[in-house]
C-alpha cells in the first residue's frame, strides 16, 4: 500500500479510557457488569413483551419493546470493542470497521431518540385524551412511528458516513476515545471538515433536538393535566414517575448535546469520553428499570412467565 493510500484509508488506534494497567482492570470489571446488566435487562423486557399477550397489544409496550432492542444494540456497538481493548495490547480498528461502528452508533442513537419521543406522545394521549386513546394510538400509527424512526435514523447515519468516508487523514492515527466517534475522528483529518460541522449544527440539531423538545413539551403537558385533575396523592405519584423519566431523558440528550454541538476545535477528549459513557452505557442500563421493571404490568407479566415455566417443569 502506498503512503498516499495509507493516509486516506488508515487503521486507527483507539486509546480508550485509560492506559494505566491497574485502572484498566478495574474499568474492565465495572463496564463488563454494566454491559451485561444493560443487555440482559433490555432483552428481558423485549422477551416479556413478546410473550405476554396484553403487553404485546398495548401501544406503550410496543414502543418499549423496540426501545429495549435498540438500547441493547446501541450499547453493543461500542462496549465489546472497549472491553477487548482494555485487556488487549492491540487497540487497532480498521478504517472500514471505524466507519461501520460510526454508522450503527449514529443509527441506533437517533432511533433511540425518536422512540423516546414516541413513548412520550403515547403517555400524553393516554392522560390527555384517555377516552379516545385506543382510537388514536392504533397499531398502524405505532408501526408508522417506529418505522419512521428507523428510516430517519438510517438516512441520517448514511449521510454523515458518506461525508466522513471522503476525508483524508494526517500522520496521527490515534483516537483519544474508546470508539470511533464523530469529533475525535474529525480532529485527525487533514481535509476540510467545515461541511460536516455545518451539517451537525443544522440537520444533526434538527434530528436530535426536535425529539428532545417534543419529549419535554409532552411531559410538561402531562404534568399540567395531572395537576388539574388528580388528587394530591395522584399528583405526587405522577410527579415521581415523570421525574424519573425526565432524569434519564435529560441525561441522554444533555450529554449528546454537550458532546456533538460544539466546534471540533473546542472538543475536549477527556470530557467527551466521560459524557459518552453516560449515554452509551448508563442510560441503556437504566432504561429497563425506569420504564419497565418498576411497572406493575411488567412485574405481573414476569410473574406469569415464571409461573408458567415452573408449572411446565
Amino acid at each position: 500500500m502506498s503512503s498516499e493510500n495509507h493516509s486516506i484509508h488508515p487503521d486507527f488506534i483507539l486509546l480508550g479510557l485509560s492506559t494505566h494497567p491497574g485502572q484498566r482492570k478495574l474499568l474492565f470489571s465495572l463496564f463488563l457488569v454494566m454491559y451485561v446488566v444493560a443487555v440482559m435487562g433490555n432483552l428481558l423486557i423485549a422477551v416479556l413483551i413478546h410473550w405476554d399477550p396484553w403487553l404485546r397489544e398495548a401501544p406503550m409496550y410496543f414502543f418499549l419493546s423496540h426501545l429495549s432492542l435498540v438500547d441493547a444494540a446501541f450499547t453493543s456497538v461500542t462496549v465489546p470493542k472497549m472491553l477487548a481493548n482494555l485487556v488487549a495490547d492491540n487497540k487497532a480498528i480498521s478504517y472500514a470497521g471505524c466507519l461501520a461502528q460510526m454508522y450503527f452508533f449514529f443509527a441506533f442513537g437517533v432511533t433511540d431518540s425518536f422512540l423516546l419521543a414516541g413513548m412520550a406522545y403515547d403517555r400524553y394521549v393516554a392522560i390527555q385524551d384517555a377516552l379516545r386513546y385506543k382510537a388514536v394510538m392504533k397499531r398502524g400509527l405505532c408501526m408508522g412511528l417506529v418505522a419512521g424512526s428507523w428510516i430517519v435514523s438510517h438516512l441520517h447515519s448514511l449521510l454523515h458516513i458518506v461525508l466522513m468516508s471522503r476525508l483524508s487523514f494526517c500522520a496521527s492515527r490515534e483516537i483519544p476515545h474508546f470508539f470511533c466517534d464523530h469529533q475525535p475522528v474529525l480532529a485527525l483529518s487533514c481535509s476540510s471538515t467545515h461541511l460536516i460541522e455545518m451539517l451537525i449544527f443544522t440537520e444533526g440539531a434538527l434530528v436530535v433536538l426536535s425529539p428532545f423538545v417534543f419529549v419535554l413539551a409532552s411531559y410538561l403537558l402531562i404534568l399540567t393535566t395531572v395537576l388539574q385533575r388528580a388528587t394530591a396523592e395522584g399528583w405526587h405519584k405522577a410527579l415521581s414517575t415523570c421525574r424519573a423519566h425526565l432524569a434519564v431523558v435529560t441525561l441522554f440528550y444533555g450529554t449528546i448535546i454537550g458532546v456533538y454541538f460544539q466546534p471540533t476545535a473546542r472538543y475536549s477528549a477527556a470530557k467527551g469520553r466521560v459524557a459518552t459513557v453516560m449515554y452509551t452505557i448508563v442510560t441503556p442500563m437504566l432504561n429497563p428499570f425506569i420504564y419497565s421493571l418498576r411497572n406493575n404490568d411488567v412485574q405481573g407479566a414476569l410473574r406469569r412467565v415464571v409461573g408458567q415455566k415452573v408449572e411446565a417443569c
